[in-house]
């Protein structure tokens, strides 16, 4: 099936997708992991592809080479590695940071780079690197699914590459000039209709299959952060499960930028995702007009009653900096829609404790909350070793 045919008629990104993925199986061209379906697909011949990396002026002059966790790109990685650049990995799905910094032991041979190189030495090989990391990319690499000769890019659909991609923009990391390059099989490459794209989509300047290296020389211009104001349904349901992400908004908002989803505007009537949300919030007494205010001192961490409840849960935040101010943290906790009962204030301690009615709340506090870093400190979170009830 010639790869242009494999696009033609195609009305959805989906369904481009999934005659792909089809394809990969049916020509015997897929490899390991199967079936490809549902990820960037590996395919024969990758490492060949790979292998062009080190002919390419963007990557010879590359210092620091972001490459995506992907089987297929693995080559990419080793290339990295055995040029000694620096390596940025993304966190699988963003859960525990944004990117992993690949550390090799010193007079790591080519088989232990080959090793470092694989999603296993990823986990073993690397150390996080934050926000506040002061990455600075030459090179992005991404995985596809299928790719157009004018730079126009299909993931997976899960939206992970543009929200990384769109991350590092509003941490600096990236410029306007940072060349974007995706690593295909020839049957990858595809004609793509431009309307099939979205302004939060990433497009690519080079394409590397197992016969050609293509520049796209793309003129349309890459996402220049998180759109909040155009947020998808796929990012208020990343915005749930990635504390990095909330931490982020947090910050756009503390520095001034409108961080309002599309769902949140007031100007929308019968906003019923604001008032599931305030439902919710209500339910377990997290209310925005809760009291968040006198502190009931002392270092030992208990769990007092509050008016009109049994009992509540505490939640400890650790390693404060100096320079918060209290403000400034119910400020981000509501933000992150975790806003207590009661705020236990003790910033000549570094801590703080949060009083919640409803243990289910405690715990979405404690994983919103993983992650956060404020004034340049990560955050110490973990329920409280004490729920005592002193009545």
């Amino acid at each position: 099936v010639p790869s242009r045919a494999l696009a033609s008629g195609a009305s959805s990104k989906q369904e481009i997708r999934e005659r792909v993925w089809e394809h990969l199986e049916a020509s015997g061209l897929a490899e390991y992991p199967r079936p490809v379906r549902g990820r960037i697909p590996n395919f024969k011949g990758s490492l060949q592809a790979c292998g062009s990396l080190a002919g390419l002026h963007a990557f010879s002059r590359a210092r620091e080479v972001k490459v995506d966790p992907d089987k297929p790109l693995e080559g990419a990685r080793l290339a990295a590695l055995q040029a000694r650049k620096t390596l940025l990995v993304p966190t699988p799905r963003l859960r525990t940071g944004l990117f992993n910094r690949i550390v090799p032991p010193p007079g790591a041979s080519k088989e232990m780079l080959r090793r470092c190189a694989t999603s296993q030495g990823v986990r073993d090989y690397s150390v996080p690197v934050g926000l506040d990391g002061k990455a600075q990319v030459d090179l992005v690499v991404v995985g596809s699914v299928a790719v157009s000769e004018k730079g126009w890019r299909i993931g997976k659909g899960e939206g992970y590459a543009d929200m990384e991609y769109a991350m590092m923009v509003s941490m600096g990391a990236v410029q306007e000039d940072t060349p974007v390059l995706t690593i295909v099989h020839d049957c990858q490459v595809l004609d793509i209709a431009e309307e099939l794209l979205g302004d939060h989509d990433l497009t690519v300047d080079y394409i590397l299959t197992p016969t050609r290296t293509i520049q796209t020389n793309c003129k349309r211009p890459k996402p220049q952060g998180i759109l909040w104001h155009k947020a998808s349904s796929t990012l208020i349901q990343m915005l749930g499960k990635i504390p990095i992400l909330k931490t982020l908004r947090c910050r756009e908002k503390q520095a001034g930028k409108d961080v309002t989803l599309q769902d949140e505007h007031p100007a929308l009537p019968n906003n019923r995702a604001a008032a599931s949300t305030t439902k919710v919030m209500a339910a377990n007494g997290q209310a925005r007009a809760a009291p968040m205010g006198q502190p009931h001192g002392g270092s030992d961490p208990v769990s007092p009653k509050l008016e009109g409840s049994d009992t509540i849960t505490t939640v400890y935040l650790g390693n404060l900096p100096g320079s918060l101010r209290v403000s400034e943290l119910k400020s981000a906790l509501r933000e992150l829609q975790v806003t207590p009962a009661r705020l236990n204030w003790q910033g000549a301690q570094h801590r703080a404790f949060l009083d919640y009615r409803d243990p289910a709340a405690a715990g979405r506090a404690v994983s919103s909350l993983q992650g956060l870093s404020l004034g340049g400190s990560a955050l110490r979170v973990e329920l409280t070793k004490s729920q005592r009830d002193k009545g």
